[in-house]
């Protein structure tokens, strides 16, 4: 009965900005740490940011200073505000909420950046 569903994804230009959404039910997201992953084709999965402890956050070096991570508690939701996007940040966005005990996926959110 958990889901998490992530929104906002879309083709952009570079420059451009986007607001990704992760919405979850089953869980609490302030009980979770939750992690926006991304991958691009024939690349590695990588750790794009995360937001713990309610409000610790952390960042890949390559979206310092353009990317931010916040929650929503009312609704339950996890967002990545992704600015000055680049081509190379084109890939598929997923959320991740995990505990001691449980990992949970979304279904991923697909970002093209081009022009």
């Amino acid at each position: 009965q958990v889901q998490l569903v992530e929104s906002g994804g879309g083709v952009v230009q570079p420059g451009g900005s986007l607001k990704l959404s992760c919405a979850a039910s089953g869980i609490i997201v302030s009980a979770y740490t939750i992690n926006w992953y991304r991958q691009a084709p024939g690349k590695q999965r990588e750790l794009v940011a995360v937001i713990a402890s309610g409000t610790w956050t952390n960042y890949a070096d390559s979206v310092k200073g353009r990317f931010t991570i916040s929650r929503d508690y009312g609704k339950n939701t996890v967002y990545l505000q992704m600015n000055s996007l680049k081509p190379e940040d084109t890939a598929m966005y997923y959320c991740n909420a995990a505990d001691t005990y449980n990992t949970f996926w979304g279904q991923g959110t697909q970002v093209t950046v081009s022009s």
